[in-house]
């Protein structure tokens, strides 16, 4: 694998930083009931099924997650629509009345977070919506901000956080890279 630039968080780093964030959604949401997981594509979706493995590990009891293509609510779709490749969603459930945590690998500006919670309002009107994201990286250009933080790492507009996935889609490192 190639390993330019600074390891912020190597695998079992990444597995404390899940491990912490799935008890404080625990206990935010005083357990898993009308609790369930939405993916951001891609990086938020393998996030997302890591914690429900912890989650289910602590709880013993299944919790249900999906998966959210943001790509035809981006505020800058209309310039780029011939070159973007739509994703699928997939929200097999209701979120109607839910507590629906959001899940994604980097927060930066708040547009794929905002256009994310449009696509959701699609699917019905949660009782919640909150947010976990393994990296919150500052640089905030709408009033956006995370519930869960695996890790704070305050970036130049000059860097970029990248985090890596094994074949497998588990999670293995997260990376600063200059650009």
């Amino acid at each position: 694998m190639n390993r330019d630039g600074t390891i912020i968080l190597d695998g079992a780093g990444i597995k404390r930083a899940l491990t912490r964030i799935a008890h404080e959604i625990l206990e935010n949401n005083k357990g898993i009931k009308d609790l369930v997981l939405v993916g951001i594509r891609t990086g938020g979706i393998y996030l997302a099924d890591e914690l429900v493995k912890i989650l289910e590990e602590i709880e013993g009891e299944t919790v249900t997650v999906g998966s959210v293509d943001i790509t035809l609510y981006r505020d800058d779709f209309k310039g780029h629509a011939a070159h973007m490749p739509v994703g699928r969603t997939d929200i097999p459930f209701s979120v109607e009345g839910k507590n629906v945590v959001l899940v994604d690998d980097v927060l930066f500006t708040g547009r794929t977070i905002r256009a994310a919670m449009d696509a959701l309002m699609d699917y019905g009107r949660p009782r919640t919506v909150q947010l976990a994201v393994l990296i919150d990286r500052g640089h905030r250009e709408l009033p956006i901000r995370a519930d869960f933080v695996g890790r704070n790492v305050p970036t130049s507009l000059k860097e970029n956080i990248l985090v890596r996935f094994d074949s497998g889609n588990h999670p293995v490192e997260v990376v600063l890279q200059k650009s």
